[in-house]
């Protein structure tokens, strides 16, 4: 039940004051280690318009034991691995004789039934971002994600039902200490499941990041999601995806005269289109 034991101190230290999300569902502490600026990873998202069509919040099967097969569910092994002060644990992973601070709006409980787990990029944001393309077990995975700190946060029922689905640029937590780490990790869980931001909500989050982080840009960066599309029979990851382009391929050598347009470079970058390492490829055509 305690795999992600390794990264409670690493989630601390990086998420602020009070101690954060540090469930790993896996991942290495010196993968989550890796630390790169937000405006980079800002950058690499695909700026598309968003519609919710079609959105339905049981598509997104949620809550289920993901991680160990341990009988606690994903909501409570968050709540475990964010205590202020640990719980006891039954065995039907009953908690009791824990505190927990929200860092939404400071508030504390010992009754974890008040605070709710809240999806960073609520399911509704994922949906419109490029979700909807996704097949079930892909869906399943994003509501129970456990790979990446950043993804669930466990937070006062009245500040989740406040933010809803609203975007950054919409809400912000009303704790302002927690707003900078808030807005990094919407990028970085939105880079993570490698959905698209719309130009409003990018130039906010640009907005965001300066008004509230200055120069402390530094997030850890996630490890890619694997994603399958509902139209594909075959798990891939985001990266392994994109590399099945043409551009990103071995064989006969490409340049950008080639392509004449800019687009996603995802390592291994066999044909050297991204000269500056940011992630795009083939600038100068925009």
């Amino acid at each position: 039940m305690r795999r992600f034991a390794t990264l409670m101190l690493l989630g601390a230290l990086t998420v602020g004051a009070v101690i954060g999300p540090a469930h790993d569902g896996g991942a290495t502490a010196e993968a989550a280690s890796t630390k790169v600026s937000a405006r980079t990873l800002l950058r690499q998202l695909d700026v598309k318009a968003e519609t919710n069509a079609g959105y339905d919040r049981a598509k997104f099967r949620h809550w289920i034991d993901t991680a160990d097969k341990d009988v606690c569910n994903a909501r409570y092994e968050v709540l475990i691995a964010e205590a202020a002060k640990t719980p006891r644990v039954s065995s039907t992973c009953k908690l009791s004789g824990g505190r927990w601070v929200s860092r939404y709006d400071g508030k504390v409980t010992t009754n974890p039934s008040t605070f709710d787990v809240d999806h960073m990029v609520p399911l509704a944001e994922a949906w419109g971002s490029g979700a909807k393309r996704w097949n079930t077990a892909t869906l399943t995975r994003y509501a129970n994600d456990l790979g990446y700190f950043g993804s669930l946060i466990a937070v006062s029922a009245a500040s989740n039902r406040a933010k809803g689905a609203r975007e950054p640029g919409q809400w912000l937590p009303a704790n302002k200490a927690y707003r900078c780490t808030y807005v990094k990790q919407w990028i970085a869980v939105k880079w993570r499941w490698d959905l698209a931001v719309d130009a409003n909500e990018k130039t906010a989050l640009s907005t965001q990041l300066t008004r509230w982080c200055g120069s402390n840009l530094s997030v850890i960066k996630p490890a890619r999601a694997k994603v399958t599309l509902a139209s594909t029979s075959s798990s891939s990851s985001t990266s392994s995806s994109a590399a099945s382009q043409p551009w990103n391929q071995p064989g006969p050598d490409l340049d950008c005269s080639d392509i004449r347009k800019k687009v996603r470079v995802y390592p291994p970058d066999y044909h050297r289109l991204d000269a500056d390492g940011d992630g795009w490829g083939c600038e100068s055509y925009g």
